[in-house]
């Protein structure tokens, strides 16, 4: 009989900073990221952890966001959900470290969580010799699996205003294998670590 783990998936984690996470990433903050304040945009946090997804995906070899199938058929992944804790401000001219904590594979989606720390140099006058990181934000993201259906009318450069909406209609579709192994092996090499 083999044991099984059921994990809840309803909340947004709470990965500790201790916890060594699947991928991380540093990110400068400039200007362009703030308001007037130097405080970085809320709605910048998720361009943030967009960006590391995207970099996680570079490193696991796979070519970004957009697949194309064997039909020629465009795959992709639009974001169906996002819960964001924001616990502090993120100021210009930072470093911070932005991370996925855990990723949960379903069969036409991928959850991840995520969070965005800022590191704190150790205090050599405190007598702290660890360096710490203070959480900034965190998120739960689901992205959803969709695939691009093409047909003759939008294929053709002749479009009316009517046929704007119904450019690329999109169906959910199961991840694409390749993606679904490669993320399958990283998550078992980082189980094994």
């Amino acid at each position: 009989m083999t044991a099984v783990t059921i994990k809840n998936t309803h909340a947004v984690s709470k990965p500790s900073s201790a916890t060594t996470p699947l991928f991380a990433t540093n990110y400068n903050i400039y200007i362009n990221h703030t308001d007037a304040g130097g405080i970085v945009y809320h709605a910048n946090h998720l361009v943030f952890f967009e960006n590391c997804r995207r970099d996680w995906f570079t490193k696991l070899g796979l070519n970004g966001y957009f697949l194309q199938s064997d039909d020629g058929n465009i795959q992709h992944f639009v974001v169906s959900q996002a819960e964001l804790q924001y616990k502090q401000a993120i100021l210009l001219d930072e470093v911070i470290t932005v991370r996925i904590d855990k990723v949960e594979l379903k069969p036409a989606s991928i959850i991840f969580y995520q969070s965005i720390y800022r590191q704190q140099p150790k205090n050599e006058f405190s007598g702290n010799n660890k360096a710490s990181a203070t959480l900034l934000s965190k998120t739960k993201i689901v992205v959803a699996c969709v695939q691009n259906q093409l047909t003759t009318d939008t294929i053709s450069n002749n479009k009316s205003d009517a046929d704007v909406n119904n450019i690329a209609p999109m169906r959910p579709i199961r991840v694409p294998q390749e993606l679904h192994d490669a993320i399958q092996q990283a998550l078992a090499l980082h189980n094994d670590e």
